[in-house]
């Protein structure tokens, strides 16, 4: 929710790239979340995130479950990204699943977004399953797993610098500040 405001702000130009959280954590020898792995961590993490959107003035529910099937959401994303309500689509997903405790692998509940942005569903959850938006996805995945990204949000530079989690924000727009270009986001 901070992103494009910020960015905006700042002159930095912000390229939003959706990808697959499983994969990436498969990747590590995760099964789930570290914050499912590590209960400690997790309850911190979720009283964060009430802290964090209590000060944002954001709504918050933790999701049932989590992580949540995001495969949907993400191709849906990449439609979208194609044209000009990708990145407010984002948000509205995001609003769905952490503001309103959602289930965003769910067809209606994306169609629900997307009639909020006045976008018809049916033709774009049809583009989201076409195999070329499949394979596009297979692809960012996989650069984001050279990238080395393990987690979400991560904002890499164009340097290639990783910056990982909402209190990174500010950094990851201060390096590309400093003339390293464009950073990119799930």
């Amino acid at each position: 929710m901070r992103v494009a405001p910020l960015a905006r702000q700042s002159g930095v130009m912000v390229r939003f790239r959706p990808f697959l959280l499983g994969p990436l954590f498969n990747a590590q020898g995760w099964a789930t979340s570290l914050f499912n792995l590590y209960p400690a961590k997790g309850r911190y993490m979720w009283r964060d995130l009430e802290r964090i959107c209590f000060d944002l003035d954001l709504p918050f529910r933790q999701p049932e479950p989590f992580p949540q099937n995001s495969l949907l959401a993400a191709r849906v994303a990449l439609v979208g990204l194609s044209s000009s309500w990708g990145e407010e689509l984002c948000r509205g997903v995001f609003r769905a699943e952490f503001g309103d405790g959602r289930q965003i692998d769910d067809s209606t509940i994306i169609g629900d977004i997307l009639s909020q942005l006045q976008i018809e569903a049916a033709p774009v959850l049809e583009a989201a399953r076409a195999e070329t938006n499949k394979a596009a996805l297979r692809a960012q995945t996989g650069e984001a797993k050279q990238l080395g990204i393990f987690g979400a949000p991560t904002f890499a530079t164009a340097d290639g610098e990783l910056f990982w989690g909402n209190d990174r924000l500010e950094r990851a727009i201060a390096w590309a500040r400093m003339g390293f270009g464009p950073i990119a986001t799930d």
